[in-house]
């Protein structure tokens, strides 16, 4: 049966797994669609306007600006999965790039990265993605880089331990007897060893939701007046008791949208990993 078909079986049978994958289809479509489907725009101000409840001109009310909060998440939600997904997409590509070639090519090398891969580790992680934003500076590609950096030693263990369990195995072998190159038995280990990296690559991205919004709370991220989940429930601080739907709607789509990408994480290993799919 096709990874597709595997896919559809799961949606049916798991009905959180069915609202997940609604929930970020409609997301992407709010997202991508924005400059079609929003009306408003997330920077204008209107003062007379300001910390205007829910109604049916502003669906999510306004801040402390008169800025309309729907519009705001809706262009947000471009900048929080920019993130996450170039975050993660970045720590894949370092981290398996050098967790192939320490695997493969073993002695010294091996040696040396994996030093270096341990002494990254060695640092708690979101403290590092601070540090680095610190002495670089907040803003939107320092924190991307700093994501990098965070999630590139995990993807880098994670692909050596498979290339060191596969490249003695009887397929690996009877490639370099058939005379392939170091690329074509490499990207045929990568293949067979796929399943792990794409799991922890979902639970990446909303880690890296998680901590964009982390740091924008803080002031570390992306900088106002830029609409950014973390940096909207960061402003909404001081006006919880008055207006305190300006925290609630960013934070529930922070909340939906890592919980929704970790549902899918947990079926995409199920059905990756062959002794978990019955």
């Amino acid at each position: 049966m096709s990874f597709g078909r595997r896919f559809l079986r799961q949606l049916k049978k798991n009905p959180f797994l069915m609202g997940a994958t609604l929930f970020l289809a409609g997301l992407l479509v709010l997202t991508l669609g924005a400059p079609w489907l929003v009306k408003v725009d997330p920077y204008q101000q209107d003062l007379m306007e300001r910390l205007q409840p829910p109604s049916a001109q502003h669906w999510l009310g306004t801040d402390e600006a008169g800025r309309d909060v729907f519009s705001r998440i809706a262009y947000g939600g471009r900048y929080s999965l920019l993130i996450g997904l170039l975050g993660a997409a970045g720590g894949l590509l370092a981290g398996v790039t050098l967790g192939t070639l320490s695997g493969y090519r073993g002695g010294w090398l091996d040696q040396l990265l994996m030093r270096l891969i341990d002494i990254m580790m060695a640092f708690p992680g979101v403290l590092l993605v601070i540090l680095i934003v610190a002495i670089l500076g907040p803003g939107l590609h320092n924190l991307i880089l700093a994501l990098i950096v965070w999630f590139t030693p995990t993807f880098a263990r994670i692909s050596r331990a498979g290339v060191l369990s596969l490249k003695g195995s009887e397929f690996v072998e009877a490639a370099r007897a058939s005379g392939a190159g170091h690329g074509v038995i490499i990207a045929h280990i990568l293949r067979n060893t796929l399943s792990p990296i794409v799991v922890y690559f979902t639970l990446s991205v909303a880690t890296s939701i998680l901590a964009a919004a982390g740091l924008s709370f803080l002031g570390l991220g992306v900088q106002p007046p830029t609409p950014e989940w973390g940096a909207m429930v960061g402003a909404a601080r001081a006006y919880l008791r008055d207006a305190p739907y300006l925290i609630t709607f960013p934070g529930l789509f922070i909340f939906f949208t890592v919980l929704s990408i970790n549902l899918l994480g947990d079926a995409l290993r199920d059905l990756l990993d062959p002794r978990l799919r019955g």
